[in-house]
């Protein structure tokens, strides 16, 4: 064989082998489904709980391409997978409510598939100066927070819970809520609450200078946030969406055993954020909304039946919806993990 044959049969071979190498390449990739999902908010600390399985590699394992963006409330989100823009989302289960009751006739409307925040982080949050002590001490108050708060829209509820009344509301941009309550134009705001304590800190109160009614802890068992998927991308793509919830299982357990690691995950993700700032948020959400006595008696991430019929009840009533809400219509678990992999409170924490 000549010197020259000998390089032209090298030649072929490297060529056949890298054109093998790449339809495997393009094959794999095919077989990943894209996922488009949207966050209920900002890249703050429970943002996380996504982030940790994506950065991991959970996703890609399960065969599944997911993008992850930012959003700018629940209410967004949930429109934005009804209309295909997105495929999944995390959203206020009580924003998923209202959007079927109000829009009973629109194709592709999203529904829950997993519960994330067993228990409401929606809170009355008020100065010790103020004299506000209890639910009770807010009749005839003034209350603010801005028009799309879940605390607001959800404050009926609170309100009927503990015999308030008299409320008065200002409604404002959500940058403004924990500024007008330290200057005193408002008595008590509504808000998540690791997120409006943190906010107020930031503007110089103390947290023992701070009173923080959780609405759970007032007779108020609304279920939090929930991931969510549209119809379409249900029937289309059910394997995809059992493989998202195994995968973002898992990650969820690696940030209740390693919150610090999930801060810093955010932080890679959003270089401006405040690493410890949102390293408290996330341990704060973990135990207002997934770490909680009813979580771990219904199971992480599945529902209580009567439970959310009892919230679409209230919701309907308390949000004044077109018409009433289905529970059945507005949930389905049968996605889930088994319940034996979605035992996360055994995550022994760093």
């Amino acid at each position: 064989m000549t010197v020259r044959s000998a390089f032209r049969r090298r030649s072929l071979i490297g060529l056949a082998t890298a054109v093998t190498l790449g339809a495997t390449w393009g094959a794999a990739h095919a077989q990943e489904t894209a996922v488009k999902f949207q966050l209920d908010w900002r890249f703050e600390g429970p943002a996380a709980l996504f982030l940790v399985p994506a950065t991991k590699g959970y996703f890609k394992n399960e065969k599944l391409n997911v993008t992850i963006d930012a959003g700018n409330g629940s209410g967004g989100t949930v429109t934005r997978v009804a209309s295909g823009t997105y495929d999944m989302g995390f959203a206020d289960m009580a924003a998923l409510m209202e959007f079927h009751a109000n829009n009973p006739t629109a194709p592709n409307k999203p529904v829950a598939v997993m519960m994330v925040y067993n228990n409401t982080p929606a809170a009355v949050l008020a100065l010790k100066k103020s004299g506000i002590k209890t639910p009770a001490d807010l009749s005839g108050k003034k209350l603010g927070a801005p028009v799309f708060d879940a605390g607001r829209k959800a404050f009926p509820i609170f309100a009927k819970a503990n015999n308030v009344s008299g409320v008065q509301w200002t409604s404002m941009d959500p940058p403004l809520r924990e500024t007008m309550l330290v200057r005193g134009d408002i008595d008590a705001i509504t808000g998540f609450s690791f997120t409006s304590l943190l906010n107020l800190e930031a503007r110089g109160v103390k947290t023992e200078d701070v009173v923080v009614l959780p609405y759970p802890n007032y007779g108020v068992k609304l279920y939090g946030n929930a991931i969510i998927a549209s119809e379409n991308f249900l029937k289309q793509n059910p394997e995809a969406v059992k493989a998202f919830l195994r995968a973002f299982t898992k990650g969820v357990k690696d940030v209740i055993a390693d919150p610090k690691a999930g801060a810093a995950t955010v932080k890679a993700r959003d270089g401006i954020v405040n690493e410890e700032l949102e390293l408290r948020r996330l341990k704060l959400a973990l135990d207002a909304t997934v770490l909680t006595p009813d979580a771990r008696t219904e199971g992480f991430g599945a529902v209580s039946g009567p439970r959310m019929a009892l919230m679409a009840s209230q919701v309907a009533d308390a949000f004044g919806t077109k018409e009433r809400i289905n529970p059945d219509a507005v949930w389905n678990g049968s996605f889930l993990p088994a319940a034996a992999d979605r035992n996360v409170f055994g995550a022994a924490r760093k």
